[in-house]
């Protein structure tokens, strides 16, 4: 089943295709023709604690969503991940309203106790400039505040903002108990030396970078000295953003995908992702509640070998840029 058929499956269950799926996809539920397995689970190096695989973004569509006025279709979103094995949700303040959004939808779910929060802090100016420590206690205060939680999962500094100021802040909340993960995030090629820099000399829990079948920089240097130095990883842009669709647009899924279980497009995109030991969770976002439960896909079955994500990189590399 590729992403067109699948789309064609479930644009008739509408907005409540979180809760009460489509006839037609309890059907190709009940033929096999999507993975049904548990979603494999990573362990987050520094504690041992495992996390799904695959969870949610709220950059993208997700915010753009989230800044109209009916973002009823989170709801659905949030509420499918949560039904479906997700936990993992990363934000951030600079995705416009995506945190208090999913904060407010969160609570009225009743379901903020079971969402792995996974956000950011970042005040510093454009092109590097200093942060205010007040103002970053104050964002940091607006995403406890949204989220009505006491402790937070995780809160990275994001995009390398001004490290010495806010991630010692983090250091702080951590040893508080106020956070129970810290990190840095960077996706940006150019600036993954200084990602690394970080990585060796101070003591993370996560990073959260880019990576994808066809953006395999990360694989070279940041994700072996995750592993080297115990550090979780969180992946954004498994889809290249666009990139990846513009790509496929009216292609079928290869054959051969089924070996490794991947029944759409999303799930061959992820799978190839997750196939890297040094992933802990990968956070596509979507508005969607039928891509939500595609993207949950990818987490589940058997991932490709190295033979297969050779085959998976050489058959990418095969098809036209858009």
């Amino acid at each position: 089943m590729n992403r067109r058929e699948w789309l064609k499956v479930t644009a008739a269950a509408g907005a409540g295709a979180a809760l009460t799926l489509h006839p037609r996809l309890l059907e190709a539920l009940d033929r096999g023709m999507l993975p049904t397995d548990e979603m494999i689970q990573r362990p987050i190096p520094s504690t041992g604690e495992r996390v799904p695989i695959v969870g949610l973004g709220s950059s993208a569509t997700f915010a753009s969503v989230a800044r109209s006025e009916d973002y009823s279709a989170l709801r659905d979103v949030l509420g499918t991940m949560i039904e479906h094995g997700g936990t993992v949700f990363d934000t951030a303040p600079g995705y416009g309203a995506s945190e208090e959004v999913a904060g407010t939808i969160a609570n009225e779910l009743g379901i903020q106790d079971q969402i792995f929060w996974a956000t950011k802090v970042n005040v510093a100016g454009r092109g590097g400039g200093s942060a205010d420590p007040d103002e970053a206690r104050a964002q940091i205060e607006d995403s406890f505040r949204y989220f009505n939680v006491d402790v937070m999962d995780a809160i990275q500094v994001h995009n390398l903002g001004d490290i010495p100021t806010q991630l010692g802040i983090l250091k702080e909340l951590k040893e508080e108990g106020r956070v129970r993960y810290i990190g840095i995030t960077s996706t940006s090629e150019a600036r993954y030396d200084d990602l690394a820099a970080v990585m060796r000399n101070e003591p993370l829990d996560f990073i959260g970078v880019d990576y994808a079948v066809d953006n395999l920089s990360a694989a070279e240097t940041i994700l072996p000295l995750a592993q080297d130095r115990g550090i979780g990883v969180l992946i954004y842009a498994p889809f290249g953003r666009t990139r990846l669709w513009n790509r496929t647009e009216g292609r079928d899924v290869p054959e051969w995908a089924a070996e490794f279980d991947a029944t759409s497009w999303a799930q061959f995109f992820l799978k190839f992702v997750a196939a890297h030991p040094a992933v802990t969770c990968i956070t596509p976002a979507t508005s969607r509640p039928h891509h939500m439960i595609d993207n949950l896909g990818g987490g589940r079955g058997r991932l490709p070998d190295e033979a297969e994500q050779r085959r998976m990189i050489e058959y990418v590399d095969t098809l036209p840029m858009a």
